[in-house]
Protein backbone atom coordinates (compact mmCIF):
# COMPACT_ATOMS: atom_id res chain seq x y z
CA UNK A 1 0.00 0.00 0.00
CA UNK A 2 2.36 2.80 -1.15
CA UNK A 3 5.44 3.85 1.26
CA UNK A 4 2.87 4.35 4.49
CA UNK A 5 1.68 0.97 4.50
CA UNK A 6 4.09 -1.47 2.64
CA UNK A 7 1.64 -2.97 -0.22
CA UNK A 8 2.93 -4.33 -3.16
CA UNK A 9 0.77 -4.94 -6.48
CA UNK A 10 0.10 -8.61 -7.56
CA UNK A 11 -0.47 -7.10 -11.35
CA UNK A 12 -0.36 -4.32 -12.72
CA UNK A 13 -3.78 -2.76 -13.37
CA UNK A 14 -4.26 -1.79 -16.66
CA UNK A 15 -6.32 1.24 -18.24
CA UNK A 16 -7.10 4.72 -18.20
CA UNK A 17 -8.91 5.70 -15.00
CA UNK A 18 -10.49 8.40 -17.45
CA UNK A 19 -10.42 12.03 -17.85
CA UNK A 20 -12.16 14.33 -14.85
CA UNK A 21 -14.28 16.71 -15.31
CA UNK A 22 -12.59 20.15 -16.25
CA UNK A 23 -9.47 18.55 -16.45
CA UNK A 24 -8.66 18.91 -20.50
CA UNK A 25 -4.71 17.55 -20.00
CA UNK A 26 -6.14 13.87 -19.48
CA UNK A 27 -7.39 11.59 -22.39
CA UNK A 28 -11.08 11.47 -22.51
CA UNK A 29 -12.40 8.28 -21.13
CA UNK A 30 -15.79 8.22 -20.43
CA UNK A 31 -16.80 6.90 -17.46
CA UNK A 32 -18.70 3.31 -16.17
CA UNK A 33 -22.33 3.01 -14.83
CA UNK A 34 -21.45 1.60 -11.33
CA UNK A 35 -24.61 -0.73 -9.88
CA UNK A 36 -23.54 -1.08 -6.38
CA UNK A 37 -24.83 -2.03 -3.10
CA UNK A 38 -25.06 0.19 -0.51
CA UNK A 39 -26.62 -1.11 2.13
CA UNK A 40 -23.56 -1.64 4.75
CA UNK A 41 -23.70 2.24 5.00
CA UNK A 42 -27.13 2.09 6.53
CA UNK A 43 -26.25 -0.55 9.08
CA UNK A 44 -22.16 0.56 10.10
CA UNK A 45 -22.64 -1.61 13.01
CA UNK A 46 -23.10 -4.83 11.29
CA UNK A 47 -20.33 -4.43 7.99
CA UNK A 48 -18.38 -1.45 10.11
CA UNK A 49 -15.32 -2.95 7.59
CA UNK A 50 -17.65 -2.41 4.09
CA UNK A 51 -19.18 0.72 5.08
CA UNK A 52 -15.53 2.25 6.05
CA UNK A 53 -14.31 0.73 2.58
CA UNK A 54 -17.27 1.94 0.48
CA UNK A 55 -17.54 5.45 2.59
CA UNK A 56 -13.87 6.10 1.58
CA UNK A 57 -14.53 4.71 -2.01
CA UNK A 58 -17.74 7.05 -2.74
CA UNK A 59 -15.92 9.64 -0.92
CA UNK A 60 -13.12 10.00 -3.25
CA UNK A 61 -15.00 9.44 -6.33
CA UNK A 62 -17.34 11.76 -4.74
CA UNK A 63 -14.29 14.44 -4.27
CA UNK A 64 -13.17 13.77 -8.11
CA UNK A 65 -16.07 12.87 -10.56
CA UNK A 66 -15.91 11.63 -14.09
CA UNK A 67 -17.69 12.32 -17.14
CA UNK A 68 -20.20 10.24 -17.96
CA UNK A 69 -19.63 7.95 -14.54
CA UNK A 70 -23.08 7.17 -13.17
CA UNK A 71 -23.95 5.34 -9.90
CA UNK A 72 -27.54 3.47 -9.05
CA UNK A 73 -27.57 2.31 -5.46
CA UNK A 74 -29.42 -0.80 -4.10
CA UNK A 75 -30.60 0.48 -0.76
CA UNK A 76 -32.37 -1.26 2.17
CA UNK A 77 -36.16 -0.13 2.02
CA UNK A 78 -36.78 0.35 5.95
CA UNK A 79 -33.73 2.40 6.70
CA UNK A 80 -31.97 6.09 6.25
CA UNK A 81 -30.54 7.07 2.76
CA UNK A 82 -26.79 6.80 3.48
CA UNK A 83 -25.94 8.00 -0.09
CA UNK A 84 -27.12 10.80 -0.44
CA UNK A 85 -24.01 12.76 1.48
CA UNK A 86 -22.29 12.05 -1.79
CA UNK A 87 -23.50 15.54 -3.37
CA UNK A 88 -21.42 15.56 -6.56
CA UNK A 89 -22.01 11.68 -8.01
CA UNK A 90 -24.58 11.76 -10.86
CA UNK A 91 -26.88 9.32 -9.17
CA UNK A 92 -28.94 7.49 -11.97
CA UNK A 93 -31.22 5.76 -9.36
CA UNK A 94 -31.66 4.48 -5.76
CA UNK A 95 -33.82 0.84 -5.90
CA UNK A 96 -34.94 0.20 -2.70
CA UNK A 97 -34.43 -3.97 -1.65
CA UNK A 98 -36.71 -5.71 0.97
CA UNK A 99 -34.81 -6.12 4.70
CA UNK A 100 -33.37 -9.23 4.18
CA UNK A 101 -30.64 -9.06 6.88
CA UNK A 102 -34.05 -10.44 9.20
CA UNK A 103 -33.81 -13.70 7.43
CA UNK A 104 -30.08 -13.79 8.88
CA UNK A 105 -28.02 -16.78 7.43
CA UNK A 106 -30.96 -17.11 4.98
CA UNK A 107 -30.47 -13.59 3.08
CA UNK A 108 -27.23 -15.62 1.28
CA UNK A 109 -29.47 -17.84 -0.18
CA UNK A 110 -31.84 -15.32 -0.99
CA UNK A 111 -30.25 -11.81 -1.91
CA UNK A 112 -28.24 -13.29 -4.63
CA UNK A 113 -31.77 -13.95 -6.84
CA UNK A 114 -33.34 -10.61 -5.68
CA UNK A 115 -29.89 -8.53 -6.83
CA UNK A 116 -29.93 -9.99 -10.15
CA UNK A 117 -33.27 -8.76 -10.86
CA UNK A 118 -32.27 -4.83 -9.12
CA UNK A 119 -29.09 -5.21 -11.05
CA UNK A 120 -30.37 -5.05 -14.74
CA UNK A 121 -32.50 -3.08 -14.03
CA UNK A 122 -30.15 -0.74 -12.53
CA UNK A 123 -28.06 -1.05 -15.51
CA UNK A 124 -30.54 -0.62 -17.88
CA UNK A 125 -29.26 1.66 -21.08
CA UNK A 126 -26.46 2.68 -19.02
CA UNK A 127 -24.97 4.08 -22.44
CA UNK A 128 -27.54 6.53 -22.87
CA UNK A 129 -26.48 8.58 -19.88
CA UNK A 130 -22.64 8.59 -21.73
CA UNK A 131 -21.48 5.37 -20.27
CA UNK A 132 -18.69 3.35 -21.78
CA UNK A 133 -20.54 -0.04 -20.21
CA UNK A 134 -21.63 -1.07 -16.94
CA UNK A 135 -20.63 -2.70 -14.11
CA UNK A 136 -21.87 -4.52 -10.46
CA UNK A 137 -19.98 -3.85 -7.20
CA UNK A 138 -20.30 -6.15 -4.67
CA UNK A 139 -18.06 -4.93 -1.13
CA UNK A 140 -17.45 -6.84 1.91
CA UNK A 141 -18.84 -10.58 2.83
CA UNK A 142 -22.31 -9.70 1.61
CA UNK A 143 -24.35 -11.32 -1.40
CA UNK A 144 -23.70 -11.11 -4.68
CA UNK A 145 -25.96 -11.42 -7.00
CA UNK A 146 -26.26 -14.41 -9.21
CA UNK A 147 -26.39 -14.77 -13.79
CA UNK A 148 -27.08 -11.18 -13.17
CA UNK A 149 -25.27 -10.12 -17.07
CA UNK A 150 -23.13 -7.56 -15.77
CA UNK A 151 -19.48 -7.90 -15.39
CA UNK A 152 -18.91 -8.35 -11.21
CA UNK A 153 -15.95 -6.82 -9.32
CA UNK A 154 -16.03 -7.84 -5.96
CA UNK A 155 -13.96 -6.38 -2.79
CA UNK A 156 -13.33 -9.31 -0.81
CA UNK A 157 -12.23 -7.65 2.61
CA UNK A 158 -12.83 -11.03 4.38
CA UNK A 159 -11.88 -14.82 4.51
CA UNK A 160 -13.26 -15.86 7.72
CA UNK A 161 -16.49 -17.80 6.70
CA UNK A 162 -13.65 -20.20 4.15
CA UNK A 163 -10.93 -20.02 7.29
CA UNK A 164 -13.09 -20.40 9.97
CA UNK A 165 -15.76 -22.82 8.68
CA UNK A 166 -16.79 -24.31 12.00
CA UNK A 167 -17.92 -20.91 13.36
CA UNK A 168 -19.06 -19.09 9.79
CA UNK A 169 -20.62 -22.08 8.38
CA UNK A 170 -22.55 -24.16 11.07
CA UNK A 171 -26.06 -23.70 9.70
CA UNK A 172 -27.40 -25.43 6.40
CA UNK A 173 -28.34 -22.44 5.47
CA UNK A 174 -24.74 -20.74 5.89
CA UNK A 175 -23.26 -23.72 4.11
CA UNK A 176 -25.27 -23.10 1.14
CA UNK A 177 -24.69 -19.74 1.00
CA UNK A 178 -21.39 -19.65 0.97
CA UNK A 179 -20.89 -22.25 -1.43
CA UNK A 180 -22.84 -19.94 -3.56
CA UNK A 181 -20.71 -17.01 -2.76
CA UNK A 182 -17.47 -19.03 -3.57
CA UNK A 183 -19.27 -19.71 -7.11
CA UNK A 184 -20.05 -16.46 -7.61
CA UNK A 185 -16.73 -15.08 -6.73
CA UNK A 186 -14.92 -17.71 -8.98
CA UNK A 187 -16.97 -16.12 -12.04
CA UNK A 188 -16.51 -12.69 -11.19
CA UNK A 189 -14.92 -10.88 -13.77
CA UNK A 190 -12.67 -9.13 -10.94
CA UNK A 191 -12.01 -9.50 -7.03
CA UNK A 192 -10.19 -6.81 -5.76
CA UNK A 193 -8.15 -7.93 -2.61
CA UNK A 194 -6.11 -5.48 -0.34
CA UNK A 195 -2.65 -7.26 -0.45
CA UNK A 196 -0.34 -10.15 -2.11
CA UNK A 197 -0.90 -12.31 1.02
CA UNK A 198 -4.62 -12.19 0.90
CA UNK A 199 -4.66 -12.73 -3.01
CA UNK A 200 -2.73 -16.10 -2.18
CA UNK A 201 -5.36 -16.93 0.46
CA UNK A 202 -8.31 -16.37 -1.86
CA UNK A 203 -6.87 -18.53 -4.19
CA UNK A 204 -5.83 -21.33 -1.61
CA UNK A 205 -9.32 -21.25 -0.06
CA UNK A 206 -11.75 -20.27 -2.78
CA UNK A 207 -10.06 -20.94 -6.07
CA UNK A 208 -10.47 -17.57 -7.56
CA UNK A 209 -8.12 -17.70 -10.89
CA UNK A 210 -5.21 -15.77 -10.51
CA UNK A 211 -5.99 -13.34 -13.63
CA UNK A 212 -9.21 -11.93 -11.48
CA UNK A 213 -7.52 -11.00 -8.60
CA UNK A 214 -6.77 -7.41 -8.26
CA UNK A 215 -4.68 -6.23 -5.55
CA UNK A 216 -5.31 -2.63 -4.85
CA UNK A 217 -4.59 -1.85 -1.13
CA UNK A 218 -6.16 0.20 1.19
CA UNK A 219 -6.22 3.86 3.05
CA UNK A 220 -6.26 5.30 6.01
CA UNK A 221 -9.49 7.21 6.75
CA UNK A 222 -8.88 11.13 6.38
CA UNK A 223 -9.16 11.29 10.10
CA UNK A 224 -6.46 8.82 10.78
CA UNK A 225 -4.14 10.02 8.48
CA UNK A 226 -4.72 14.36 8.88
CA UNK A 227 -2.24 16.04 11.19
CA UNK A 228 -4.12 16.32 14.96
CA UNK A 229 -5.41 20.12 15.38
CA UNK A 230 -5.57 21.54 18.39
CA UNK A 231 -9.11 21.32 19.13
CA UNK A 232 -9.20 17.22 17.96
CA UNK A 233 -5.94 17.11 20.91
CA UNK A 234 -8.29 18.83 23.59
CA UNK A 235 -11.36 16.12 22.19
CA UNK A 236 -9.66 12.91 22.80
CA UNK A 237 -8.06 14.15 26.00
CA UNK A 238 -11.72 14.69 27.53
CA UNK A 239 -12.62 11.67 25.87
CA UNK A 240 -10.02 9.57 27.48
CA UNK A 241 -10.74 11.32 30.78
CA UNK A 242 -14.66 10.58 30.61
CA UNK A 243 -13.39 6.79 30.02
CA UNK A 244 -11.53 6.75 32.63
CA UNK A 245 -8.08 6.52 30.82
CA UNK A 246 -5.49 8.18 32.92
CA UNK A 247 -2.34 7.21 31.97
CA UNK A 248 -0.65 4.62 29.80
CA UNK A 249 -3.00 2.12 27.52
CA UNK A 250 -3.55 -0.03 24.83
CA UNK A 251 -5.95 0.33 22.26
CA UNK A 252 -8.03 -2.47 20.58
CA UNK A 253 -10.62 -1.70 17.85
CA UNK A 254 -12.56 -4.45 15.59
CA UNK A 255 -14.61 -6.96 15.25
CA UNK A 256 -15.86 -8.93 18.73
CA UNK A 257 -16.39 -12.20 17.31
CA UNK A 258 -14.85 -15.60 16.02
CA UNK A 259 -12.09 -13.85 14.20
CA UNK A 260 -11.04 -12.11 17.28
CA UNK A 261 -8.29 -14.16 19.39
CA UNK A 262 -9.92 -13.22 22.99
CA UNK A 263 -9.20 -16.42 24.97
CA UNK A 264 -4.92 -15.51 24.22
CA UNK A 265 -5.49 -11.92 24.82
CA UNK A 266 -7.15 -12.23 27.95
CA UNK A 267 -4.74 -15.55 29.12
CA UNK A 268 -1.92 -13.18 28.06
CA UNK A 269 -2.82 -10.38 30.65
CA UNK A 270 -3.42 -13.07 33.47
CA UNK A 271 -0.19 -14.25 32.80
CA UNK A 272 1.50 -11.09 32.95
CA UNK A 273 -0.48 -10.02 35.99
CA UNK A 274 0.62 -13.42 37.76
CA UNK A 275 4.26 -12.98 36.87
CA UNK A 276 4.32 -9.60 38.78
CA UNK A 277 4.95 -6.31 38.24
CA UNK A 278 8.79 -5.69 36.57
CA UNK A 279 11.73 -4.12 37.77
CA UNK A 280 11.73 -0.84 36.83
CA UNK A 281 8.55 0.18 35.73
CA UNK A 282 7.69 3.24 37.30
CA UNK A 283 4.89 3.48 39.94
CA UNK A 284 2.26 5.54 38.09
CA UNK A 285 2.28 2.69 35.26
CA UNK A 286 -0.75 0.26 35.86
CA UNK A 287 0.48 -3.27 36.02
CA UNK A 288 -0.71 -5.74 33.32
CA UNK A 289 -1.24 -3.51 30.59
CA UNK A 290 -4.47 -1.38 30.73
CA UNK A 291 -6.25 -2.44 27.31
CA UNK A 292 -9.14 -0.36 25.51
CA UNK A 293 -11.49 -1.94 24.01
CA UNK A 294 -13.83 0.33 21.12
CA UNK A 295 -16.38 -1.18 19.21
CA UNK A 296 -17.70 -3.68 22.23
CA UNK A 297 -21.95 -3.99 22.02
CA UNK A 298 -23.37 -4.24 24.76
CA UNK A 299 -23.87 -8.20 24.26
CA UNK A 300 -20.15 -8.32 23.65
CA UNK A 301 -18.77 -5.88 26.67
CA UNK A 302 -20.75 -8.20 29.19
CA UNK A 303 -18.88 -11.72 27.46
CA UNK A 304 -15.62 -10.06 27.47
CA UNK A 305 -15.79 -8.65 31.15
CA UNK A 306 -17.17 -11.98 32.24
CA UNK A 307 -14.36 -13.77 30.84
CA UNK A 308 -11.61 -11.02 32.02
CA UNK A 309 -13.21 -11.59 35.74
CA UNK A 310 -12.81 -15.17 35.56
CA UNK A 311 -9.07 -14.55 34.92
CA UNK A 312 -9.42 -11.75 37.73
CA UNK A 313 -7.99 -9.27 35.46
CA UNK A 314 -11.21 -7.29 35.18
CA UNK A 315 -9.30 -3.76 36.20
CA UNK A 316 -6.93 -3.90 33.18
CA UNK A 317 -10.23 -3.76 30.91
CA UNK A 318 -11.96 -0.42 29.80
CA UNK A 319 -14.43 0.16 27.08
CA UNK A 320 -15.75 2.29 24.27
CA UNK A 321 -18.90 2.43 22.35
CA UNK A 322 -18.42 2.71 18.82
CA UNK A 323 -17.29 5.85 18.16
CA UNK A 324 -16.73 8.16 15.12
CA UNK A 325 -14.08 8.51 13.16
CA UNK A 326 -12.27 11.79 14.60
CA UNK A 327 -12.99 9.88 18.19
CA UNK A 328 -11.09 6.82 17.44
CA UNK A 329 -8.08 8.23 15.63
CA UNK A 330 -7.69 10.70 18.73
CA UNK A 331 -7.31 7.52 21.09
CA UNK A 332 -5.26 5.56 18.42
CA UNK A 333 -3.03 8.56 18.38
CA UNK A 334 -3.28 8.85 22.56
CA UNK A 335 -2.19 5.05 22.93
CA UNK A 336 1.06 3.04 23.95
CA UNK A 337 0.87 0.79 20.61
CA UNK A 338 -2.57 -0.74 19.29
CA UNK A 339 -2.83 -4.30 19.56
CA UNK A 340 -4.35 -6.68 16.95
CA UNK A 341 -4.73 -10.12 18.17
CA UNK A 342 -6.52 -12.11 15.79
CA UNK A 343 -7.03 -15.34 13.98
CA UNK A 344 -8.63 -13.91 10.73
CA UNK A 345 -7.89 -10.70 9.37
CA UNK A 346 -8.04 -9.99 5.05
CA UNK A 347 -7.96 -6.64 5.09
CA UNK A 348 -5.92 -5.23 8.39
CA UNK A 349 -7.48 -1.89 8.89
CA UNK A 350 -7.07 -1.18 11.82
CA UNK A 351 -3.37 -1.40 11.44
CA UNK A 352 -3.50 0.42 8.50
CA UNK A 353 -4.64 3.71 10.60
CA UNK A 354 -2.81 3.35 14.02
CA UNK A 355 0.07 3.06 11.02
CA UNK A 356 -0.71 6.28 9.71
CA UNK A 357 -1.30 7.43 12.82
CA UNK A 358 2.33 6.79 13.99
CA UNK A 359 1.27 4.20 16.45
CA UNK A 360 2.90 0.88 16.65
CA UNK A 361 1.34 -2.23 16.66
CA UNK A 362 1.48 -5.95 18.64
CA UNK A 363 -0.58 -8.09 15.90
CA UNK A 364 -1.24 -12.04 15.04
CA UNK A 365 0.93 -13.01 12.34
CA UNK A 366 -2.01 -13.57 9.50
CA UNK A 367 -2.92 -12.45 6.19
CA UNK A 368 -2.05 -9.11 5.20
CA UNK A 369 -0.53 -7.90 8.50
CA UNK A 370 2.93 -9.17 8.75
CA UNK A 371 3.03 -7.50 4.79
CA UNK A 372 2.08 -3.99 6.50
CA UNK A 373 3.10 -3.82 10.07
CA UNK A 374 6.99 -4.63 8.58
CA UNK A 375 9.29 -3.59 11.27
CA UNK A 376 6.68 -0.87 12.82
CA UNK A 377 5.61 -3.44 15.43
CA UNK A 378 5.56 -7.23 17.04
CA UNK A 379 4.16 -9.93 15.44
CA UNK A 380 3.20 -13.54 17.23
CA UNK A 381 1.64 -15.97 16.04
CA UNK A 382 -1.92 -16.44 16.56
CA UNK A 383 -3.48 -18.47 19.91
CA UNK A 384 0.19 -18.28 21.31
CA UNK A 385 -0.36 -16.71 24.53
CA UNK A 386 3.02 -17.14 26.27
CA UNK A 387 4.64 -14.72 23.35
CA UNK A 388 1.50 -12.28 23.17
CA UNK A 389 2.81 -11.71 26.87
CA UNK A 390 6.23 -10.81 26.39
CA UNK A 391 5.38 -8.67 23.22
CA UNK A 392 2.40 -7.08 25.23
CA UNK A 393 5.31 -6.87 28.31
CA UNK A 394 7.69 -5.35 26.10
CA UNK A 395 6.00 -2.69 23.98
CA UNK A 396 4.19 -1.91 27.47
CA UNK A 397 7.44 -1.40 29.92
CA UNK A 398 10.55 -1.22 28.10
CA UNK A 399 10.85 2.05 26.65
CA UNK A 400 14.11 1.13 24.90
CA UNK A 401 11.55 -1.43 22.82
CA UNK A 402 9.11 0.80 22.70
CA UNK A 403 10.74 3.80 21.52
CA UNK A 404 12.73 1.66 18.42
CA UNK A 405 9.59 0.94 17.11
CA UNK A 406 7.25 3.88 17.33
CA UNK A 407 10.45 5.44 15.61
CA UNK A 408 9.85 2.85 12.79
CA UNK A 409 5.96 3.44 13.18
CA UNK A 410 6.70 7.59 12.49
CA UNK A 411 8.89 6.82 9.44
CA UNK A 412 6.07 5.14 8.34
CA UNK A 413 3.54 7.75 8.85
CA UNK A 414 5.65 10.76 7.74
CA UNK A 415 6.19 8.76 4.47
CA UNK A 416 4.21 9.24 0.95
CA UNK A 417 0.47 7.87 2.22
CA UNK A 418 -1.61 6.32 0.77
CA UNK A 419 -5.27 7.73 -0.12
CA UNK A 420 -8.42 6.76 -0.93
CA UNK A 421 -7.80 9.15 -3.82
CA UNK A 422 -5.42 5.99 -4.83
CA UNK A 423 -7.95 3.55 -3.86
CA UNK A 424 -10.86 4.97 -6.09
CA UNK A 425 -7.93 5.32 -9.14
CA UNK A 426 -7.29 1.93 -9.08
CA UNK A 427 -10.61 0.62 -8.91
CA UNK A 428 -11.99 3.01 -11.52
CA UNK A 429 -9.20 1.35 -13.94
CA UNK A 430 -10.79 -2.30 -12.81
CA UNK A 431 -13.90 -1.14 -13.91
CA UNK A 432 -13.08 0.42 -16.89
CA UNK A 433 -11.03 -3.24 -17.61
CA UNK A 434 -13.85 -5.14 -17.17
CA UNK A 435 -16.54 -3.12 -17.64
CA UNK A 436 -16.01 -1.10 -21.06
CA UNK A 437 -18.62 -2.19 -23.82
CA UNK A 438 -16.40 -3.85 -27.12
CA UNK A 439 -16.01 -0.65 -29.46
CA UNK A 440 -16.77 1.67 -26.77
Amino acid sequence: MGDGCGVGHDRAVTGSPGRRLGDATRPASPGIRVVLDARPLQTPDRAPLAAAYLDGLLGAFDADPLAGESFAFLIGSDLDDATERYAHLEVVGRRQLPPTRLLRSGAMTVDPFLLRGAALGAAWRAERGGAAGAVYHAVGGGPLPIASGLPVVVTLLDLAPWELPEAFQRSVASRFGQRLRAQILREAAAVIVGSQATANAARRLVRIHRDRLHVVGLAARSAFGAAPSVESEVAAAELRATLGLSGRYLVLSGRFDARLDLATLLGALAALAAAGRPVGLADGIAWPPRVLLVGASPDDRAAVARAAARRRIGETLAYAPGLSDADLAGLVRGARAAIVPVVSDAAGLPVIEALACGIPVVASAVGPLPELIGKAGLLVQPRDQERLAVALGAIWADDDVHAGIASLARERAEANPRTWADVARETRAIYAEVGVRPGA
